[in-house]
């Protein structure tokens, strides 16, 4: 699940004007980051799971135009999106509400897997769409357009091809093996949650070069070294962050890449440190001699997803 970045989730005893103070700090931020509004509603979402409703957020997105009258066409386009996805926002909040990010100092890093695997099954039954990209906004035409604009970049970057045999690091429900099937020779799609698989596994029906496995979360050890030519891992970084796994799986990652394979990491951590995710980054593809070829870019407009392409040395 993404969108998750900038600011902690309410407290449970915030007042009235509290709320209205972090829903115009959170569009404030979303402005000055250029975010588009479903994303800005998708972090209203996070941040404010109780209380406040959708209509009289969009009262406040209107409020704010005086202010920021340079910004009052996005301002009138999230209050339009508030007033007609009402019902919408409150199952956003469901579905953003059911993965905590929390994680407790007695928690080993194998609760910590079971915990948010737990958590993204409650979310997937409520709205497979937002599960995998609450910007979506539950709605299945916006996450396949940014997808699709996703998949365009891969391209672009010369990850795809038909010879290609290709590892998905929290494949959610599949819509990425949907998207690529064709320019890749297989695909490999896990998660640790088995409602996302299922639905992964309903929406690829009949895809012959895509198989769905459910993993431990802990690491890559089921798959052979050199395996893969490509793997994918976009918004699952974070929550391997969160178990205390993520320098594992980036080892992992060279391990199973052949000579000259690539990995691709959109999100690496939800901490609001584009410098420190590029010094982790950079310092761990050092230690598994791999080379940094794309460094904490923003290429999409349709999610505010931050990019890393790493190429393990060797190959042509």
């Amino acid at each position: 699940m993404d969108d998750t970045k900038g600011l902690e989730p309410e407290r449970a005893t915030m007042t009235v004007a509290e709320q209205e103070r972090t829903v115009r700090r959170v569009l404030e931020n979303c402005m000055a980051s250029d975010i588009s509004a479903e994303v800005a509603i998708a972090r209203l979402a996070l941040y404010l799971r109780t209380g406040i409703d959708a209509a009289e957020l969009a009262d406040i997105a209107l409020d704010m135009r005086s202010s920021a009258p340079c910004r009052r066409g996005w301002l009138e386009e999230v209050a339009v999106l508030l007033s007609r996805k009402g019902d919408v926002f409150d199952s956003l909040r469901l579905t953003a509400a059911s993965v905590s990010h929390d994680r407790s100092d007695d928690e080993t890093r194998e609760m910590t897997v079971s915990r948010l695997a737990s958590g993204f099954d409650q979310a997937a039954v409520i709205s497979p769409a937002a599960s995998v990209q609450l910007s979506s906004l539950g709605d299945e035409e916006r996450l396949s357009a940014a997808t699709a604009e996703i998949a365009s970049w891969l391209e672009q970057q010369g990850f795809l091809g038909t010879g290609k045999a290709i590892l998905d690091i929290g494949c959610g429900i599949g819509r990425f093996e949907c998207a690529l099937h064709a320019r890749a020779k297989h695909i490999v799609g896990i998660d640790v949650s088995s409602k996302m698989l299922a639905i992964a596994r309903r929406r690829c029906a009949g895809l012959v070069n895509v198989k769905f496995r459910r993993t431990s979360g802990l690491d890559l050890g089921e798959f052979a070294a050199g395996r893969f030519d490509g793997v994918l891992a976009v918004d699952s970084f974070p929550y391997l962050m969160l178990a205390g796994v993520a320098e594992r799986h980036f080892n992992e990652m060279a391990r199973v890449l052949r000579p000259g394979g690539m990995a691709i990491i959109l999100n690496y951590s939800y901490r609001m440190s584009p410098a420190l995710d590029s010094s982790d980054i950079q310092r761990l593809a050092h230690t598994c001699v791999m080379d940094v070829i794309v460094d904490g870019e923003k290429p999409f407009r349709r999610w505010d997803g931050t990019a890393f392409l790493v190429r393990r040395s060797g190959g042509t």
